[in-house]
């Protein structure tokens, strides 16, 4: 199915994956829509299922997970769990301050800082996580698991091991320099 938000709204329109619907500048990126199918007597009956990556594009970003009969409404509502769950992540400018590592269940996903210009590298799910958080220069590779759902949730770990030197230098109590 569609990887981005983007797509025909209904009104003519094509979207551009910034639907803001009055909660300010947050960004919403669609990650997969999953199809269920149960058989009833009169044939198959249909429900869906969205996972949606929201982020104000400044440093916090959090996962949603939505189930409707119909595609926009399980959209709304994983945009709606996932503007409940969003985090604060340490950015380092438009890129990360060191290279950190996240995992969640078979998924390994590894971040690594990169130098102005180089823009997100990153593969569909990652890229999502990445964009929605506002880092604008990332390296990152995955391992084990391709499955989506997984996958943003293993960078949302990675990014919130994200630690900054001042508190590095008050956990460990020596300095830095």
């Amino acid at each position: 199915m569609s990887t981005s938000s983007s797509g025909n709204r209904g009104d003519g329109r094509r979207g551009d994956g910034n639907r803001d619907g009055g909660r300010g500048d947050l960004i919403d990126k669609v990650v997969k829509i999953r199809r269920c199918a149960a058989v009833v007597k009169g044939g198959r009956r249909f429900s869906f299922t969205a996972m949606v990556v929201v982020g104000n594009g400044k440093g916090k970003v959090g996962w949603g997970y939505g189930k409707a009969n119909e595609v926009p409404p399980a959209v709304e509502k994983a945009v709606k769990d996932g503007t409940r769950n969003m985090t604060d992540i340490e950015l380092h400018g438009p890129t990360i301050s060191h290279t950190v590592e996240g995992r969640f269940g078979a998924a390994h996903v590894i971040l690594v800082p990169a130098s102005p210009g180089t823009g997100v590298k990153a593969g569909s799910s990652v890229r999502a996580v990445c964009e929605a958080a506002g880092i604008h220069d990332i390296l990152t590779k995955s391992f084990g698991s391709t499955n989506p759902a997984n996958l943003v949730k293993a960078t949302i770990d990675a990014l919130l091991s994200l630690r900054s030197r001042q508190d590095t230098e008050r956990l460990r109590g020596v300095s830095l320099s």
